[in-house]
């Protein structure tokens, strides 16, 4: 594969990822609301969204470097998939958490009034949590991704031998 696409392929990735994200949390609450009213919460709660949305893209780059063996030819990704699906269904999860009080008019008529004011109420911590389990991702396949590197580097060091 070529320099370019080994470039190319994880920082699409990443920005798929962090666009498919941000599309979820303008989408739900610009449905539940107005654009403005998107704009205006994103705007306040920008110091825990944009870290969200930027992790899940990271991870998401990371995790196309692993499985494609981008860098390494590593074996295998380990549980890299499974970390990054649940990492980014946590932060999916968050992002819902965070606007789901915006849609307590029409949830009653679902029967779902108690779910509604329970996110509301805990959005932050639910947030937190997506930013945590992301970087969390983000830290396993860091790791998966320097052991096969070390692996790759000392198959390359020749051993020296006893005399």
């Amino acid at each position: 594969m070529s320099k370019k696409k080994r470039i190319l392929w994880p920082v699409g990735a990443g920005l798929v990822g962090s666009g498919l994200l941000a599309i979820l949390y303008f989408g739900i609450v610009s449905w539940a609301e107005s654009p403005q009213h998107a704009a205006d919460l994103f705007w306040e709660d920008r110091w825990i969204v944009i870290p969200i949305i930027l992790g899940f893209g990271i991870q998401m780059a990371l995790y196309v470097i692993l499985k494609k063996r981008l860098f390494v030819s590593a074996a295998s990704a380990g549980s890299s998939g499974a970390m990054a699906g649940a990492s980014g269904s946590m932060s999916a999860a968050a992002m819902v958490a965070c606007c789901a009080h915006h849609v307590t008019d029409v949830l009653p008529i679902l029967g779902l009034t108690a779910a509604a004011t329970f996110l509301a109420e805990y959005r932050i911590a639910f947030m937190l949590v997506g930013l945590g389990t992301t970087l969390l991702g983000i830290f396993l396949m860091l790791v998966i991704l320097f052991k096969e590197r070390r692996k790759v580097l000392s198959a390359m060091t020749p051993v020296a031998e006893a005399t």
